[in-house]
């Protein structure tokens, strides 16, 4: 499968000039035989978390995921977006519990759409990063669940949790073999995609699609630098700073052949490592 991954500046609160910027991403990438498109973490309202919580209307959201997944249907293209949601767990309420995210009961989530608009996939952000992620939002606690996406077993994460070793290898001993990250890294954390993004891949040998942020939203600047790594850890596509569409080849047989040259997943020894953790 052709796999794109859109980079772009997104703008905070400015919902249609978002959804304009995916849509022609969306054509584009269609135009150009893509299976699916990796779109970054919040683009469609933009990443800034505290003025969502104050801000954004819960509401609305419905009426942006329809959007979206007319933007699917339209283009006949897989869509990966990533939104603020509200939590369905109960909030924690302890003295560590994050006080605004406690009376909002927001998760950040991610949703994979197919060519049809239809929902395949959700996953909720397991690992916040910042004071103002946990003061904005919930943490979810499921794991990333798999489901078959034209041929290959897909799994999402978002942002923080691929820098979790545990949360790759929750995905893969699942079945991924295609692991799809919405980001929003902030400049200055280069060693993330360029040698962390690809560790995970080979590690856990499945390809990695990272799509990040460009440009200053809000308070933050944005690294660029969106990655697909190879189940060898190979690059197989990478952007520089600046707005970009990506374009990676990604399938079933390099997985399989890494995972038959290096057993990592079949002789992992979990009983081990739980007594470790004692």
């Amino acid at each position: 499968m052709l796999l794109s991954v859109l980079q772009a500046n997104a703008s905070v609160m400015d919902v249609e000039a978002n959804l304009r910027t995916i849509d022609d991403a969306a054509q584009r990438a269609a135009q150009a035989g893509a299976g699916l498109l990796l779109t970054p973490e919040l683009f469609p309202v933009g990443y800034a978390p505290l003025r969502l919580h104050a801000e954004l209307d819960p509401a609305t959201l419905p009426g942006v995921r329809e959007r979206l997944a007319s933007i699917a249907r339209r283009h006949k293209i897989g869509l990966v977006y990533s939104l603020p949601a509200v939590s369905l767990q109960l909030p924690a309420h302890d003295d560590d519990a994050q006080p605004a995210a406690a009376d909002n009961g927001w998760n950040i989530t991610a949703t994979l759409l197919d060519a049809s608009g239809a929902e395949v996939l959700n996953y909720a952000k397991v690992h916040l990063f910042g004071p103002e992620e946990h003061k904005a939002f919930v943490a979810a606690q499921e794991p990333p669940a798999v489901v078959d996406f034209n041929g290959i077993r897909t799994s999402m994460l978002i942002c923080y949790d691929v820098e979790f070793p545990e949360a790759v290898r929750a995905a893969a001993t699942r079945g991924a073999e295609l692991l799809l990250v919405p980001t929003a890294l902030s400049a200055g954390f280069d060693n993330v995609p360029q040698v962390l993004i690809r560790a995970r891949a080979l590690e856990s040998q499945l390809n990695v699609a990272y799509a990040n942020h460009s440009g200053h939203e809000d308070v933050y600047n944005f690294l660029g630098g969106s990655v697909v790594a190879g189940p060898d850890g190979s690059l197989l596509a990478a952007a520089g700073e600046s707005a970009a569409l990506l374009f990676a080849e990604v399938g079933t047989e390099s997985v399989k052949a890494a995972r038959d040259e290096v057993p990592y997943l079949r002789e992992r020894r979990p009983e081990l490592y739980a007594n470790w953790d004692k």
